[in-house]
């Protein structure tokens, strides 16, 4: 048997949840895609997270889900790994997206809880079971109960942790001190991700082993250095980092996820800003203060540090304030 998880066994650090770009006639816009992959990888993004829920996942039919896991694949070509988004509340869907992303070539799934069904415990790791099951790629679990209306315990992630194919979790439940309780649970292997930018440092430094971050997206050097200051030093660093991240964090969540980041990325001319109702594009309202953010942080750090989308951010400035 192939060794399970071989490029996501020890994933840490930052990885994007990538936001799904769609062309003038709502279609999946592949060329904008392919370019927001390679950009991410060339900024030391550790893994490639598509068709999540800042990819608009529940938007995208089954083919276009294909699409983005192909293009992905295609640009990684094996250099950082490519955790495909096949989540779903009917179990069979689930089933069915999983096996489509290893068919394409993902090295890991990303499977959120199931939403609005509202099952129990048992009828939780009784998915996730025939998930795992059904599949030769390693499953990283999904908790996100704000959007779900439900979520997992510790208990049956600890459960769930026992089987061979669930080598982690995404957690987005906003409990910072769940790392810690979670990780006698379920021991050193198993990889605790924070699912929310706004508790990064705080999830790390409760035994945490990265983030799947939205914030990332924009500004991944700064996101590479916060963890890179917490791991090797010096704190401090990672502190001052991690609270320039916050301020852009607050403002990439002033409305529904991804509507401010595909509205920000868009001023870099690196996607459209639109989005797929039931969601609408960002309200006039919010434009000036993430304009006013983004400069500030290039005042802040220099270019190497945001990465090459510092460039952008600084050519843009001007047209985004006036």
């Amino acid at each position: 048997m192939p060794t399970i998880g071989r490029h996501v066994a020890k994933l840490s650090g930052y990885a994007p949840a990538l936001p799904t770009p769609f062309d003038d006639t709502g279609d999946v816009d592949g060329e904008a895609f392919e370019r927001l992959c390679d950009l991410q990888i060339a900024c030391g993004a550790t893994a490639l997270v598509v068709c999540g829920t800042t990819g608009e996942a529940s938007t995208l039919t089954s083919a276009e889900q294909g699409e983005l896991i192909r293009i992905a694949v295609a640009v990684s070509r094996g250099r950082v790994p490519v955790i495909a988004g096949a989540g779903a509340n009917v179990t069979d869907h689930a089933v069915a997206l999983t096996k489509d992303a290893e068919a394409i070539g993902a090295d890991a799934v990303l499977s959120v809880v199931p939403y609005y069904n509202k099952p129990t415990q048992a009828g939780l790791y009784a998915h996730f079971h025939e998930i795992a099951a059904s599949t030769g790629l390693p499953v990283i679990l999904y908790d996100v109960p704000s959007r779900t209306a439900c979520g997992l315990a510790d208990a049956t992630i600890a459960r769930l942790a026992e089987l061979l194919r669930i080598v982690g979790l995404k957690d987005a439940s906003g409990d910072v001190t769940r790392p810690a309780r979670l990780r006698t649970l379920v021991g050193p292997d198993f990889r605790l991700l924070s699912g929310d930018d706004a508790l990064g440092l705080a999830f790390l430094a409760q035994g945490g082993d990265g983030c799947i971050s939205v914030t990332s997206n924009i500004v991944p050097g700064l996101c590479r250095g916060m963890f890179l200051a917490w791991r090797q030093g010096p704190v401090a660093r990672a502190q001052r980092l991690a609270r320039s991240i916050a301020q852009l964090t607050a403002a990439l969540f002033c409305e529904t996820n991804p509507v401010a980041l595909k509205y920000t990325l868009s001023l870099f001319g690196l996607m459209s800003p639109r989005v797929r109702l039931p969601l609408v594009e960002l309200s006039d309202q919010y434009k000036p203060g993430i304009a006013a953010i983004l400069g500030e942080l290039c005042d802040t750090y220099p270019q190497a540090m945001i990465g090459r989308i510092g460039g952008p951010i600084r050519a843009s400035r001007r047209a985004m304030v006036g």
